[in-house]
């Protein structure tokens, strides 16, 4: 039997998809990466082949809980007790030996449990503590996030552990630090933990939650009912109990005079890492992917090679994976070229470029890169078409929304079509028929907003 308390270590494959095939002169290369991560996750997982690196022995862990205590959390005040509750459940839910430390943010970060700069080692007697120390919380004070980061990062810093990890639930807007601060706060912690951010309720900012998750590599998600924070923390939880491996980066190398265009998580949402690459060497780039457990990612990757005549062929670009070693708790910041990380030798895929004058093959899409081009655009047009609503261009707002029930339909994504059926009356899903709904429901709105860039995967 696996020893419950020492989770396996994934191991890491890729495979790419793509048509290698150009036109005479054809210059862009696209390619899905399929990046999966077998034999990790949750504690008590199946044990798998030996790892290239050796044995591990499960990683150390950290985790440090933001709850919001403004004083808009009294209102109604079931808000605060579901938020007790669901950050017990939560603590209820961390394996032992990992660090743990819960803050109230208001204007200020108050560390609830343990204090004193600490973090505690979960265990009986410290999660009894904290849910102790949780009964105290109230409500009252402003909303500072930028501020409960900056404390989580200090605490997480302390740890010598190899997964460092955020969860931040607010129910207001950034009210009372500027939004460059925010931005400030989200640049510092880049790179030096993850964090899964929650909206509770509808008066919070869409853009700020997405912003602190898309930053520090997390999920973000709405809870419109504060009856559902415990059920979703204790996934949120589970979640980050189960990842195994931290630092995690996709590697690109490129020839001479060839270019990257972009590089973007497409699933399990759209997350462009583009901006994010650091240079790992010659004609080389490090593009962060965050902590992993069992699970699969696939990427979209565009390069523009130099021009060629048919019949030539070259590599465009090879894809590997920059893996922490197991046991290594790297320091926050670290990248995927930092000294405690090696290339995995398992894990790598060649992107190709072949000129032809075939017409059938040169113009061919691969499915792979056709649905998720489909995906990056449905969630581009959600966005603008809320956008445009909001601003009262309703003919803009109908074409932006209709063309997002057109491509939810025709790539299967059927959550994001329920979610677009309460904002706009579906006439004909096929062209994109859409009208307006006269009244849509806030928290059905800010749903469709906070989870537009989530995907499915393609179909096999």
């Amino acid at each position: 039997m696996a020893d419950l308390s020492k989770p396996n270590v994934p191991r890491f494959s890729v495979d790419v998809y793509q048509n290698a095939y150009l036109p005479e002169g054809g210059r862009a290369v696209d390619a899905i990466v399929t990046v999966t991560a077998a034999g990790g996750g949750a504690p008590g997982g199946a044990v798998t082949a030996p790892h290239p690196y050796g044995p591990g022995s499960g990683p150390s862990a950290a985790v440090v809980l933001m709850v919001d205590c403004s004083g808009s959390m009294d209102h109604p005040p079931a808000k605060m007790r579901n938020a007790r509750d669901a950050t017990a459940a939560a603590v209820d839910t961390l394996r032992d030996g990992v660090r743990f430390a819960v803050i109230g943010g208001t204007h200020v970060a108050t560390e609830v449990y343990p204090g004193g700069g600490r973090l505690a080692v979960a265990g009986a007697t410290t999660r009894a503590q904290a849910k102790l120390a949780l009964r105290r919380l109230s409500a009252g004070g402003g909303t500072a996030i930028g501020t409960w980061l900056h404390r989580a990062d200090r605490l997480l810093a302390s740890a010598d552990v190899a997964i460092r990890h955020g969860i931040l639930l607010t129910d207001g807007r950034n009210e009372h630090e500027s939004p460059e601060a925010l931005r400030a706060a989200l640049e510092m912690c880049a790179g030096r933990f993850t964090c899964d951010a929650r909206g509770v309720g509808t008066d919070w900012e869409v853009k700020e939650v997405t912003g602190v998750a898309s930053a520090l590599l997390g999920t973000a998600d709405i809870v419109a009912d504060p009856a559902g924070l415990a059920a979703d923390f204790t996934r949120l939880m589970e979640n980050a109990m189960g990842k195994e491996v931290a630092d995690v980066s996709l590697r690109l190398w490129t020839p001479v005079g060839t270019t990257v265009t972009f590089v973007k998580q497409v699933a399990p949402a759209v997350e462009d890492l583009t901006g994010r690459r650091t240079e790992a060497g010659p004609r080389t780039g490090d593009y962060p992917t965050g902590s992993w457990g069992g699970e699969s990612r696939d990427y979209h990757v565009r390069v523009e090679v130099p021009p060629a005549h048919i019949g030539q062929e070259m590599l465009a670009a090879r894809v590997s994976l920059v893996v922490p070693r197991p046991g290594d708790a790297s320091p926050p910041g670290a990248s995927g070229s930092g000294a405690s990380t090696v290339r995995d030798p398992g894990a790598q895929g060649l992107i190709r470029a072949v000129w032809t004058d075939d017409l059938a093959a040169s113009t061919s899409i691969a499915p792979q890169v056709a649905h998720y081009t489909g995906q990056a655009e449905l969630a581009q047009a959600i966005r603008q078409g809320l956008e445009l609503r909001k601003a009262g261009d309703i003919d803009g707002a109908t074409a932006k929304l209709g063309r997002a029930v057109q491509l939810a339909g025709a790539s299967g994504n059927a959550d994001t079509a329920k979610l677009l059926a309460k904002v706009v009356d579906v006439v004909d899903a096929a062209t994109g028929t859409v009208r307006l709904k006269a009244k849509v429901a806030e928290a059905d709105e800010m749903t469709l907003e906070t989870r537009s860039t989530k995907t499915v995967r393609v179909k096999k």
